[in-house]
C-alpha cells in the first residue's frame, strides 16, 4: 500500500479489505499511471450496478433521498475512452470501491458526446453532449458529485487511481466537503508535504526563476505551468515517458514553460499580477494531484488544465489546440467535436 494511501486510511475510513486485496490494490496503484491512452479498439462495458437511468436527475436525487444514500454521481465519459476503461478496470474492479460505491452512491452514466435527452436539476432539457460541454466535462472520465441536496459536493475531471479515488467517495459520503477542500482533506492525511526542490524533475524547457508570471502585460507565448512535487512516481512518469517523445517536447519549447513545486514557499506573480507563493497559488486554484499543468493565454486567461493522470495521446491534443491558438476562437471542447465530425 502507498504511503499515500495509508495514511488516508488513517483518516478513520474503514474498508472491508483483507490482506490480499490490499495487495492487489496496491499493484493496482502503481500500475494506474502507465497505460496506452489512444482510444480503446473496445467498446467500454458499464458495471451491471450502474444505474438504468431516463435522464432525469432530479428523479434520480429523489430516488437517492429515498434510498438513504448520500449522493449521486454522474459520471461523464466516452465509449473508447482508455482513461473510462482505467476506472472500470481498475479502480471499480477492486471490490472495496465497488462496494462502498454501490452502498452509499447511486451511479449514473452520461455518453458526452449521446444525443438522448437530459432533464438537468434545474430543469432544462438539454442533449447529453450539450449537458456535458456546459459542464466541461471535456476530460472524461469525469465525475459529477451530488449531494442529496443537489449541491455539487466535488467535481473529478479525468482520471484517478484508486487511493485518490477511495479518498473523494468517503470526502463526499462522509461530508467532509461541507467543511473543508479536498486538497486540505488530503494534505490532513499525508504527512509527506515537505521535498527537496532537487527532488522535482528538470526539463531543458524550463524557465529560471525568479517567477514573475505577470501577463497583465501580455506576453508573446502561450504560458504552461506545471505543478509538481517531490517524491512523485506519477510525476516521474509524466518526465520518463511523455516529455521524453520529441514532438510534445518541442510544443513545451514554443511555449512560456515553468515548474513550481506546489507546496514549496517559492514566490510568484501569477498571470493576474498577485504576488504569492507556490504553495498557496496552488490552493488558490484547488490543485490536489501532481503534476498538473495550468495553460494560459498571452493576457493570463486560463485556458485549461491537466490535473489528473494524463499520458501522451491526451497531451498530444492539448498541445495541438494550445500552441495552433485555437483558443481564440473556440473552447477545447468545441475543437475536439469539430476534429470528430
Amino acid at each position: 500500500m502507498s504511503p499515500l494511501t495509508a495514511s488516508i486510511l488513517s483518516l478513520a475510513i474503514v474498508w472491508p479489505i483483507d490482506n490480499v486485496l490490499a495487495a492487489e490494490s496496491s499493484q493496482r496503484d502503481a500500475d494506474a499511471y502507465s497505460f496506452d491512452d489512444f482510444p480503446a479498439e473496445d467498446v467500454i462495458e458499464y458495471p451491471s450496478w450502474f444505474k438504468q437511468s431516463f435522464l432525469d436527475i432530479r428523479e434520480d436525487l429523489n430516488a437517492v433521498r429515498a434510498s438513504g444514500k448520500q449522493g449521486l454521481m454522474v459520471y461523464f465519459g466516452q465509449q473508447r475512452c482508455p482513461y473510462c476503461h482505467q476506472l472500470i478496470k481498475v479502480n471499480f474492479a477492486l471490490q472495496d470501491i465497488a462496494e462502498y460505491s454501490r452502498t452509499h452512491f447511486d451511479l449514473v452514466p452520461i455518453d458526452i458526446w449521446g444525443v438522448d435527452e437530459v432533464t438537468t436539476l434545474d430543469g432544462e432539457v438539454l442533449s447529453e453532449r450539450a449537458w456535458s460541454r456546459r459542464e466541461e466535462m471535456d476530460f472524461t472520465p469525469a465525475i459529477l458529485f451530488l449531494d442529496t441536496r443537489g449541491e455539487v459536493a466535488l467535481r473529478l475531471r479525468g482520471y484517478y487511481p484508486p487511493y485518490q479515488f477511495r479518498a473523494a467517495l468517503e470526502f463526499v459520503a462522509d461530508g467532509h466537503y461541507r467543511r473543508e477542500s479536498f486538497r486540505d482533506y488530503l494534505a490532513r492525511g499525508d504527512n509527506r508535504m515537505v521535498f527537496d526542490a532537487e527532488d522535482l524533475n528538470e526539463e531543458p524547457f524550463f524557465a529560471p526563476a525568479p517567477f514573475n508570471l505577470d501577463r497583465r502585460y501580455p506576453g508573446t507565448r502561450p504560458l504552461a505551468v506545471f505543478f509538481e512535487q517531490g517524491d512523485c512516481h506519477p510525476c516521474d512518469v509524466l518526465h520518463g515517458q511523455a516529455l521524453r517523445v520529441p514532438a510534445i517536447n518541442r510544443h513545451f519549447s514554443d511555449l512560456d514553460s515553468v515548474q513550481l513545486d506546489m507546496w514549496s514557499e517559492t514566490p510568484v506573480i501569477t498571470p493576474a499580477g498577485e504576488p504569492t507563493t507556490a504553495r498557496q497559488w496552488a490552493a488558490d486554484l484547488g490543485l490536489f494531484y501532481a503534476p498538473a499543468i495550468l495553460f494560459f493565454d498571452e493576457q493570463g486567461r486560463e485556458l485549461l488544465r491537466l490535473d489528473s493522470v494524463v499520458g501522451f495521446y491526451r497531451l498530444r491534443n492539448v498541445l495541438n489546440y494550445i500552441v495552433s491558438k485555437a483558443y481564440l476562437t473556440q473552447t477545447f471542447g468545441e475543437w475536439r467535436a469539430s476534429r470528430i465530425q
